[in-house]
């Protein structure tokens, strides 16, 4: 099974898409690397305010992979302190 979450995230005040990459690669590593899950942004490239990004897991329990994904979204929210979550989807496929 394959699990993924996407957010849906906004940086206010980013006036280039320069900007928008550097406040996000330091949160794609920091994913990565703390929860071992492979983290890509999805959508909004161009725009320099938004940004879509998928977070995904492999595994055999669609329990377990709810579990960790929710544990992701969770520190995210409590944790990135350079844009805001608008909104997050879970999948299991």
């Amino acid at each position: 099974m394959i699990g993924l979450l996407t957010f849906h995230l906004y940086f206010p005040g980013c006036t280039s898409l320069k900007e928008k990459r550097g406040r996000l690669k330091p949160l794609l590593a920091r994913l990565h690397r703390q929860f071992n899950i492979s983290v890509a942004e999805m959508g909004f490239q161009d725009k320099w305010q938004d940004a879509l990004i998928s977070c995904g897991m492999v595994g055999n329990d669609s329990a377990f992979l709810q579990t960790a994904l929710a544990t992701v979204r969770k520190w995210t929210e409590a944790n990135w302190s350079d844009g805001d979550v608008l909104d997050t989807k879970v999948e299991i496929i």
